[in-house]
């Protein structure tokens, strides 16, 4: 196995490969199409480390993003761009204010992130082989998204209501086990996903285009799949961008349902708790029109494009990088 000399492109030489009985492997079977010999640990690594490091870089963005799609926000916290509550944060609040929560969502991530690479590729592979007899297929991609998404979330969910609780402004937590326990105590289990079923309405829209654009953004820039930093970043940055401006009214309504913002409750006469994505709909247009459910786009898609970048370069780097270890090993003695 060899690297291209290529700075920019480094490729798998799959067909300088031999396999155990002697025969060449496919040439096809680059690292973008695994081997079948390869386990499911490769992508749930690949995607565990990718979505630890997706949502850390970008967390102080995501911070300001729950902020302002706040609907009634405090004068204090009342922000015209994403620079600048950044900055007023830091100044009024402290330099570690913007990453409050941070420590859930690495927990979270990690094995979110693992069950949605690794499922993410195998029902790609599985639905492709059946729609394109093993080429790509958008609507194989985009039903993989799907279906990886829900176990995403069913991981994630939980860590969302906490985290965003403790991001918005003069949250009442003095920390992760203090809002977990007062949350249980004062709303029950079920507060960690009142917002499940408006997640997934969000985030499966969101997967399948996301998905869908990244496969079709790397047809355009990478054919033939090899590994290519660049055309990952930019696939990814692309892909994030699209879905996120999407469903942008859709992470509206599950910010509300997550932190049950108590003045604008409040102020709609709503006692209680506000539960299900019909009543987070009319609670958002009722305080505030159509413009609402925009609320946050500026910084959701500044927070999503890097992110969705990070995430794609780092697991087709561990994807990579995992599979040519593996190979390694399955031919005994392959020259780098």
């Amino acid at each position: 196995m060899e690297l291209s000399a290529d700075p920019v492109v480094a490729t798998l030489e799959m067909s300088e490969i031999q396999s155990k009985d002697g025969e060449p492997s496919n040439s096809d079977s680059d690292y973008e199409s695994l081997p079948p010999h390869v386990s499911m640990t490769t992508h749930m690594t690949a995607g565990a480390v990718a979505g630890v490091l997706e949502h850390t870089v970008m967390y102080p963005v995501d911070s300001v993003k729950t902020r302002m799609q706040s609907l009634q926000p405090d004068p204090n916290a009342q922000y015209r761009s994403v620079f600048e509550a950044l900055k007023r944060i830091i100044r009024t609040e402290g330099i570690f204010r913007p990453l409050r929560g941070l420590n859930i969502t690495m927990m979270g991530a990690g094995p979110a992130h693992a069950l949605y690479f690794a499922c993410y590729e195998r029902v790609k592979r599985s639905l492709s082989d059946v729609i394109q007899h093993g080429g790509n297929s958008h609507l194989a991609n985009g039903m993989a998204g799907s279906v990886a998404t829900v176990l995403h979330d069913a991981v994630m969910n939980p860590a969302e209501v906490v985290k965003q609780r403790m991001q918005m402004y003069n949250s009442p937590y003095r920390g992760l086990l203090d809002c977990v326990r007062t949350v249980t105590r004062t709303e029950g289990m079920g507060a960690f996903y009142r917002s499940y079923s408006t997640q997934l309405t969000m985030n499966i829209p969101f997967q399948a285009v996301h998905f869908i654009t990244y496969e079709l953004m790397q047809e355009r820039l990478n054919p033939h799949r090899h590994y290519h930093p660049g055309s990952h970043i930019l696939s990814g940055a692309a892909a994030g961008a699209v879905s996120a401006a999407i469903t942008t009214p859709l992470d509206v309504c599950k910010t509300l349902l997550n932190t049950q913002e108590n003045v604008a409750l409040n102020s709609m006469h709503i006692s209680g708790h506000l539960t299900g994505m019909a009543n987070a709909f009319r609670t958002v247009y009722r305080l505030g029109g159509l413009a609402a459910f925009f609320k946050g786009a500026q910084a959701r898609i500044i927070y999503q494009m890097p992110s969705t970048a990070i995430a794609w370069s780092v697991y087709e780097f561990f994807k990579y990088f995992l599979t040519k270890q593996q190979l390694e090993q399955g031919a005994g003695t392959g020259p780098l």
